[in-house]
């Protein structure tokens, strides 16, 4: 492009939702805050995939690796307190540290490495923001409530010495731990639970918590990222998973008086209204899950992460140790990360590309209702591939390969049904009845350049445009003064909303133009840096 072109095209660009020139110079200075990719939080009902290419679960270089291209790709530093967590903060990690099956049969350190989340992955997340964003080890926390000989048998031990973090499991019963080391929370809206304690810091002033569940199959299905955080409660409140004609091992005046036969009431009536498997009879069938689904999605409402994120370098198939490969569970590489900021939106991608239909889970159901969730339809949630470099591109669902991890959850085997005990629970769901439109993104029937935000900007800024229909893309960054800076983009790209992401490095305060090419269109864009 000429430089006079440049400058008549640029001259006429506005600088969309940039501040007064008074309050721009107050923007300056270093970056004294950390957050996530502003794209990321624009986009809060969508899901991101980032693929991995982690060659065996042994591979440790290579999936400590993952972890810090996923860290860094996600998180940065910014001026803009409103949007992310002074650099003084702690970071709390709730990796899925639930105990390995070390009581079960042929119990194995290898058989039991897709039971927990990956501790060379999240190795990797700690060691980029440290060395990115300035964190020191100290900051870092893991917290769990269960899986103590994940310490020495799953490699956290290890990543504590390494990493300076705070790993912890305990198990020590509320009633028997000081003070400091419980952080209690109202349930403002809760069924089961009125107040929840939570093992410090997790749900602590001035901590941000990063949920890493891991891709596997279990007794409730799928137990992804909003079941994961059932760990950060103190001993015996976590125990969701006790059956509803059972009382947990805690003090009754932290439940609602009558939460039995509220669950008792809300089962009934999702019985009746049609919940898939809801019809399993007995103390392990629907009403079992509709006990624990209640509880989760109580502690849900009271514990907000800042991500939540599915690791699924290897995804397990069975159940702890025993599954359906020769009696044992098994670990497949499916190389895939899934995350976002809605947990259940996470686990429907998560329980879709496990095999299963997530419409048939309860669970999905009652977050809905609840008012955490707004998406049952995993073809209705706003579905990105996400790229190491900070770019995303909107994905088709059928685009990403699915990994049958087989499941015991609500077998049919009554009313002379004869369901395998390992299975999938995969049958047609009626998705028209829920009632929800598409992403209004799906398809755009326009070539659009979006504001870049934020704008003005420290540290990077996320630029989105929409594209029509598959056609070749150009995204340039120029000065003012029409001399290219970075080149973001260029090749073929699908119809759908993209995003790109720009960090400067070594360059000036000072006006800078994206310009966006497309099948021989052209849109410009000013935005302005302050170092």
């Amino acid at each position: 492009m000429q430089r006079r072109q440049f400058l008549k095209i640029s001259a006429t660009t506005g600088i969309a939702g940039m501040l007064p020139y008074s309050k721009l110079h107050a923007s300056r200075g270093a970056a004294n805050y950390f957050g996530l990719h502003p794209f990321i939080e624009q986009h809060q009902d969508a899901v991101f995939i980032m693929r991995t290419s982690v060659s065996t679960k042994f591979a440790d270089a290579e999936k400590k690796q993952a972890g810090e291209a996923f860290a860094a790709s996600v998180f940065t530093p910014t001026d803009d307190a409103s949007a992310g967590f002074p650099l003084s903060n702690k970071v709390v990690l709730k990796p899925n540290l639930t105990s390995r099956g070390s009581w079960q049969k042929g119990y194995t350190i290898e058989r039991s490495m897709g039971v927990i989340t990956d501790a060379l992955f999240v190795e990797g997340i700690i060691e980029s923001m440290k060395s990115r964003l300035g964190l020191a080890g100290e900051q870092f926390y893991i917290r769990e409530v269960n899986g103590s000989e994940n310490i020495t048998d799953g490699g956290y031990g290890d990543l504590a010495q390494r990493t300076g973090t705070d790993v912890q499991t305990i198990s020590t019963p509320v009633n028997k731990m000081s003070a400091d080391k419980v952080v209690w929370k109202n349930v403002p809206n809760g069924v089961w639970f009125n107040q929840i304690p939570y093992l410090w810091p997790v749900n602590a002033p001035d901590t941000m918590l990063l949920n890493i569940a891991k891709l596997k199959s279990h007794g409730m299905g799928m137990t992804l990222t909003a079941k994961n955080l059932q760990g950060t409660i103190a001993a015996k409140y976590q125990q969701h998973c006790t059956a509803h004609n059972r009382n947990m091992s805690i003090d009754y005046n932290h439940v609602h008086e009558n939460a039995k036969q509220s669950i008792l009431d809300n089962y009934n009536r999702h019985l009746a209204e049609g919940i898939p498997r809801w019809d399993r009879p007995g103390q392990t069938g629907g009403l079992w899950q509709e006990t624990w689904s209640t509880r989760c999605i109580d502690n849900n409402s009271t514990l907000k992460a800042a991500l939540h994120i599915i690791e699924g370098i290897y995804g397990h198939d069975g159940n702890f140790i025993e599954g359906p490969h020769n009696g044992y569970a098994k670990d497949f590489m499916t190389n895939v990360l899934i995350f976002g900021k809605n947990p259940y939106h996470v686990d429907i991608i998560g329980t879709w590309l496990a095999g299963h239909e997530p419409g048939n889970f309860g669970l999905f159901h009652l977050a809905r209702e609840r008012g955490l969730s707004t998406l049952l339809n995993p073809r209705d949630i706003p579905l990105y591939e996400w790229f190491a470099d900070g770019s995303a591109t909107q994905t088709p669902l059928d685009n990403f390969e699915r990994t049958p991890l087989v499941t015991y959850y609500l077998q049919r085997d009554y009313d002379g049904q004869n369901e395998d005990y390992w299975h999938l629970v995969n049958e047609p769901y009626d998705y028209a009845q829920t009632q929800v439109a598409a992403h209004p993104t799906t398809t755009p029937g326009q070539f659009k350049l979006l504001p870049n935000f934020p704008n003005p900007f420290n540290s990077g800024t996320s630029i989105s445009y929409l594209l029509p229909k598959e056609g070749y893309v150009e995204v340039v960054v120029y000065s003012s003064r029409g001399r290219k800076i970075k080149e973001l983009k260029r090749g073929v790209q699908k119809a759908g909303e993209h995003v790109v992401f720009w960090r400067p490095v070594n360059m000036p305060t000072g006006l800078y133009i994206v310009r966006l090419a497309y099948n021989g269109a052209v849109r410009t864009q000013r935005m302005l840096y302050l170092r």
